[in-house]
Formats: C-alpha cells, sequence, structure tokens
C-alpha cells in the first residue's frame, strides 16, 4: 500500500466553510510536508484551482526541503503545451532525485478553466480526448529527450503517427516515432530536455467516473484516482474500468497494469465519540448562505464525479450523512472533491481502509483538518496497524496461493 498526503495550498484550519485560519505560506506549507514525511505518507498530492498556489511553485519548494517525499503535481492540459510540461516535469524530476509524479486534471470546476481561457472548459470528452494526446506528446518528450545539449538546429526524424477517437493508434506505440500528429498535438521529436531521473518517465495520476475518463487511464495512467465513496460503489468503478482494461487489451494487444487510489479525509480520535463529535465540529461555523451557494455551484459541473459526490450527499443526508461504518459525507456539504471522511478511532480507520484494499485499492491519497496535526496523528497512531495488518493479509495470500 502507499500513502499520500495533501498540501492545503489554499490555507488550512479546523473548520471548513469559513476563511482559513492558516494561511499557506511557505513556511508552514513546508512543515506540513515535512510532518507528513516523517509520519511515514510516501508522497503530497499538490492541488491546482483557483484558490490554490500553483503546483509546480509549491512541489519545487516542497522537494528542497524534504528528502524522500514525493510530490504529486496537478497539471492542466490544454493551458501549458506538453512539451513545455514534459521539460517542466523533467527538470523537477532531476533536481529531486527522482521523485516527480505527475497529477493530470482535466476538469473539476467550469467557472475555474473558464478564467483560465481554456477553450474547452464547456468540452467534457474533448477535455479527454486532449489530455490522452496531452500524456503521450509528455511521454514522448521525456523517452526521445537528448538531455540538455541539443540546440534548436539540430535535425530529428521524419517518421508520422496519427491519433485515435481517444488517444494514439496503435502505430502510435512503436518504437520511438520521431513525429506524431494529434488532432490538439503535434510533436516532432527528439526534444531538448533534462532527461528524467525516472524511467521511462516519471509516473502519470489521473482520476475521472466517466466511460471515457477510465479509457484515458487505462491507455496513459499509472494510477486511477477516485474520489471517496462507499465501498460497494468502488467496487463497482473497479469492476468497470477492469472490462475497459480488457477491451484495450483485445483492440492493442497491450495489458498495461494500472494501480488504483483513492482521495479521502480522514478523523482520528480515541473513542469513535470523540471521532464523531469532532467530526460535526468541522462544518460546526458554516453559515447556511455558503451552504446554498455551495449547492448551487455544485450542481453546474459537468464531472461525473463530483456528480456522485452530490448524489451520495443527498442519499445520505437524512440519515445525518452516513453512508457505511464509519464513512461520513457531512464535510460535502461545502467542500468539492474527495470529501468523504473516514471517522473513527486508529482501528477503526484502519479496518475501513484494508476493506478497500481488499477491492483492490493499493494507493491512498489523505488528508483532514487541520493537515498539519492529523497527519501527525495518522503517522503515529494508524500507520502502524495499517503496515501490520497489510503485511500480514499478504503473507497470507502468498500462503494460499502456494
Amino acid at each position: 500500500m502507499k500513502f499520500g498526503w495533501f498540501l492545503p495550498t489554499a490555507g488550512d484550519g479546523k473548520y471548513v466553510g469559513v476563511a482559513p485560519e492558516r494561511e499557506p505560506s511557505l513556511d508552514y506549507l513546508v512543515q506540513v510536508a515535512q510532518t507528513a514525511e516523517t509520519a511515514g505518507f510516501e508522497f503530497v498530492l499538490i492541488p491546482t484551482g483557483g484558490a490554490c498556489l500553483d503546483a509546480w511553485v509549491v512541489g519545487s519548494a516542497v522537494m528542497s526541503h524534504t528528502k524522500t517525499l514525493r510530490p504529486l503535481v496537478a497539471i492542466r492540459p490544454g493551458l501549458v503545451t506538453p512539451v513545455l510540461a514534459a521539460r517542466m516535469g523533467a527538470a523537477l524530476d532531476q533536481l529531486s532525485g527522482g521523485r516527480a509524479m505527475m497529477n493530470v486534471v482535466t476538469g473539476s470546476s467550469v467557472r475555474d478553466l473558464e478564467e483560465l481561457g481554456d477553450p474547452l472548459a464547456h468540452a467534457h470528452d474533448e477535455r479527454y480526448v486532449r489530455a490522452s494526446e496531452y500524456m503521450e506528446v509528455m511521454k514522448r518528450s521525456w523517452t526521445q529527450s537528448t538531455g540538455l545539449n541539443l540546440t534548436e538546429f539540430a535535425g530529428s526524424g521524419s517518421k508520422s503517427v496519427t491519433s485515435g477517437s481517444t488517444g494514439p493508434s496503435a502505430e502510435a506505440f512503436s518504437e520511438a516515432p520521431s513525429e506524431y500528429n494529434g488532432q490538439y498535438y503535434n510533436f516532432k521529436g527528439p526534444v531538448g530536455m533534462p532527461e528524467t531521473v525516472q524511467k521511462p518517465h516519471p509516473p502519470f495520476y489521473l482520476g475521472g467516473s466517466s466511460p471515457i475518463a477510465k479509457r484515458v487511464a487505462v491507455e496513459h495512467a499509472d494510477t486511477f484516482l477516485m474520489w471517496g465513496e462507499p465501498h460497494d460503489w468502488i467496487q463497482e468503478q473497479i469492476e468497470e474500468i477492469e472490462v475497459i482494461r480488457e477491451q484495450v487489451k483485445e483492440e492493442t494487444g497491450q495489458d498495461r497494469q494500472l494501480r488504483y487510489g483513492m482521495r479521502a479525509q480522514v478523523l482520528i480520535r480515541d473513542t469513535e465519540e470523540e471521532a464523531w463529535a469532532a467530526a460535526w465540529e468541522i462544518i460546526s461555523k458554516v453559515p447556511p448562505e455558503a451552504i446554498e451557494k455551495a449547492k448551487a455551484a455544485f450542481a453546474e459541473t459537468d464531472a461525473t464525479n463530483q456528480r456522485r459526490q452530490n448524489e451520495l450527499r443527498e442519499l445520505s443526508e437524512k440519515q445525518q450523512f452516513v453512508v457505511g461504518p464509519n464513512l461520513w459525507t457531512g464535510l460535502s456539504v461545502v467542500r468539492s472533491g474527495g470529501a468523504i471522511l473516514i471517522v473513527g478511532t486508529a482501528e477503526q480507520v484502519a479496518e475501513r481502509l484494508m476493506e478497500y484494499g481488499d477491492l483492490g485499492v493499493t494507493t491512498f491519497i489523505l488528508s483532514g483538518y487541520p493537515h498539519l496535526e492529523e497527519a501527525e496523528i495518522f503517522g503515529k497512531t494508524v500507520m502502524p496497524i495499517i503496515r501490520e495488518k497489510w503485511k500480514t493479509r499478504q503473507k497470507r495470500q502468498s500462503i494460499t496461493a502456494n
């Protein structure tokens, strides 16, 4: 199992739905990152959006103040050219000693995409087609890098390939083609940039619950990232993507391995009663008008995963937002994204995470309010339990298999 933490680049505090108590200063973000590293987290997710500090800048700062923690940088296809994004990623990978990771964000807030001038702000499926080409060009840029010694006058080959409907055609995967022509991007290699430390390139994370999102993840991502949902909903999503994996395998002959990840909130206390009280405290200062404003904004989304979060909140509202043992959607009244909160004692939270692990989820990106204290609590209380439980289950499965 891999565990990542969330870096609160929009500010932090004990409450949601109100102004943050702690500004996202360099000192504070570094403190959260270093605490997460000490707690045993392998990486930090650095988000993107109008309320967040730039992910690339923060990722560079974090890697320079940590030793093993990996920055998972959110990138937005269409806003920066893929070759330039690859150069930035390669620089981050080289300077961090091979720690860079990329989280491809195709949508989230339509309003934010409009502000950024994205011509596909209202074209959900087209954004994923573009993202597919974007990742393909980034991969080609990395694998066909000639290092920093290439000049603008250096020549290149002329072999050409053309993309398919949601990504490169089968021919696009032939060995080291120098040219690629897609609907949104063209690529003519080789290109001059720092070589990545990681081979063949830094890993991609990609999320989304629509069929086209899952298809693109199967074709390009190393980890398919889901927002937290009840166990049966997650199982259904994994089953759907496994069907798509088989389809892609039949079409292309490629059987790409894919990890499953989940984004969730956690809250651990000595007793379950204390944990539930602390959970309700997080939303205790949210004004009614903020809830109505958030509900209206959530309703405008074209993101399938956000629509699922909306549905989950509405289904659970009459049950005090409880959707399963130790699973609570109360944060989603004002928080977008992966808002499900796993609430309870260390043993209970560890067991719920293990249940997701049994379904096939092996990467977790977690967070809690405030992020500094909750990272430390998770590291001291849950991390040792879950490591031991996972080791025991792996041994048991190995014995059974033999």
